[in-house]
């Protein structure tokens, strides 16, 4: 594959205008774009092998399937995949893909940039789950979910930003692309994910359809589990980032084989 071939999305944000009456009204905006796969990383945020929630469990084994395919897709493209099950590096210290990233160079990351933080369309307090709890030790996952590959000789492994921001300078990534769970919580709010990404300067954006909301329609604001997530990307597409859909990242992602990168 040409360094030069690019994965072509359509990101999409929401943005507040006028309408004809003069009204202010949330509006949906589709922008083209051209991502370049040796710029980009793909983020898998505490896609864990095990939840304290069964729900919230069971909806993230609803989508390890089409993860790793597009883990897969945008490796063999020249895509860095960035493993990142927080609180399970002990599992990974002999691995040459938590190694790789421990190798790159420290680099200070710069002031965060001011950015507006408006409250969630979700109730945040409580236990979140809208199902029974799983029994066993507190926390109960241990590593990432073993239905995703990891490519020892490719992929990276790591839950701190700050490693993070030092390997993506040392790769030269411009572009982080993060799926997973909860868009609530950990998606929004982990040292290496969206809100820090855009403080820091760095452009990110929720592949929407592969994540998940920590939510119970018993609270605020009283709608479904599956109402409660959009309303969350929703959020996110106003105030943080652009989100695209695994369907365009994989329709977009020129084929090559993953020994070209080796």
């Amino acid at each position: 594959m040409a360094t030069d071939d690019c994965i072509r999305v359509h990101f999409r944000r929401r943005q507040l205008v006028r309408d004809q009456a003069g009204y202010s009204v949330w509006a949906v905006t589709e922008t083209p774009a051209e991502i370049r796969p040796a710029e980009t990383a793909l983020l898998l945020c505490d896609v864990w092998d095990s939840h304290t929630c069964r729900g919230a469990l069971e909806r993230l084994t609803a989508m390890l399937g089409r993860m790793n395919e597009l883990v897969a897709a945008l490796r063999a493209c020249g895509v860095l995949i960035v493993h990142a099950p927080s609180e399970t590096m002990d599992f990974y210290a002999d691995s040459p893909a938590r190694k790789r990233v421990l190798e790159a160079p420290p680099v200070e990351p710069p002031e965060n940039l001011p950015h507006d933080d408006p409250p969630l369309p979700t109730d945040t307090s409580g236990s979140l789950c809208d199902t029974d709890e799983v029994p066993g030790p507190r926390p109960p996952w241990t590593r990432q979910n073993a239905a995703i590959e990891i490519d020892e000789d490719l992929d990276a492994i790591s839950d701190s930003g700050r490693e993070l921001y030092g390997l993506y300078r040392a790769r030269g990534i411009r572009r982080v692309l993060i799926l997973g769970v909860h868009t609530n919580c950990c998606i929004l709010n982990r040292t290496f994910a969206i809100k820090q990404l855009v403080r820091w300067g760095v452009d990110v954006a929720l592949v929407r359809d592969l994540t998940d909301a920590m939510y119970d329609p018993a609270t605020f604001p009283y709608v479904s589990h599956k109402e409660g997530t959009r309303l969350v990307i929703e959020y996110i597409e106003k105030f943080w980032c652009p989100t695209v859909t695994s369907a365009e990242l994989l329709a977009g992602a020129p084929a090559a084989s993953p020994e070209e990168f080796r």
